[in-house]
């Protein structure tokens, strides 16, 4: 198992990456994230872990980012389904459709499990 990278966050909403001895963005984050590295985000102040809201911040940053549009309607299954949140959504469809995304390397997935996955995306909306 990879050593966790600690990442502190100041009060003024800067993050330091421990590892590396320097500030880091939420774009080097997602990098680091990207490469397969373990991370934890920790209030410098508080002391607490704050890995999962500034995760979601990162995706929120993301979105923000994209030249694509997002997708509304998928938000508002996510926002209609049982929890109303991003997590609980993801685990319903886990759990409907049978599958474990638990963190699974990008070169893991097969061509065909991902047509598959996409397929049964498509058919998502009769989950709800």
């Amino acid at each position: 198992m990879k050593d966790v990278r600690i990442i502190k966050r100041y009060q003024n909403r800067k993050l330091y990456d421990t590892f590396q001895s320097c500030y880091v963005t939420l774009e080097e984050i997602a990098q680091i994230i990207r490469e397969g590295h373990e991370i934890q985000v920790i209030d410098n102040k508080s002391k607490n872990d704050i890995t999962y809201m500034t995760q979601i911040q990162l995706l929120f940053d993301q979105e923000r980012k994209s030249l694509k549009p997002g997708d509304t309607e998928l938000l508002k299954r996510v926002v209609r389904s049982e929890e109303g949140t991003l997590t609980g959504y993801i685990k319903m469809l886990e759990a409907k459709l049978n599958l474990n995304f638990e963190a699974p390397a990008a070169e893991d997935f097969k061509p065909a499990f991902v047509a598959n996955l996409n397929s049964s995306m498509e058919n998502s909306t009769t989950l709800n």
